[in-house]
């Protein structure tokens, strides 16, 4: 299954890690990504600590637990490419409808992400020492 197909199927809780050019790390919950046509992911975030992370250190790990019993899910190591912010593209990808009051404070950025590995959310995966 790839995993435009994945994310547009499954349902679960989503948790981006990130961290910035010295090492400190964050850790924010974030819905599912969109993932384009030519396997590139992207998230929505607002100027935030996230963010502010990828300005320095383009590295980041998306950590999905599907819904239902047991832990199914995946780990996805990405890398940021570009970013785009206010753009059409970004309001045409939205899936929930946005707060005028808080739309109109913050200023949102629609990041784009290579992704690099993908294993499962248990185990270390088929090209991953043991962990």
């Amino acid at each position: 299954m790839t995993l435009k197909a994945y994310f547009e199927e499954k349902k679960g809780f989503g948790v981006l890690s990130t961290a910035d050019g010295e090492g400190r790390v964050n850790a924010a919950v974030y819905s599912r990504p969109h993932v384009l046509g030519d396997g590139t992911v992207a998230f929505i975030m607002w100027d935030r600590l996230t963010h502010s992370n990828l300005q320095s250190n383009p590295h980041a790990v998306f950590l999905f637990r599907e819904e239902g019993p047991g832990y199914k899910g995946k780990r996805i190591y990405l890398t940021r490419t570009r970013e785009e912010q206010e753009s059409e593209l970004l309001h045409t990808l939205r899936r929930k409808s946005p707060s005028p009051e808080k739309d109109a404070r913050e200023t949102k950025f629609l990041v784009f992400f290579e992704v690099g590995k993908e294993i499962p959310l248990i185990g270390p995966g088929e090209d991953c020492p043991a962990e």
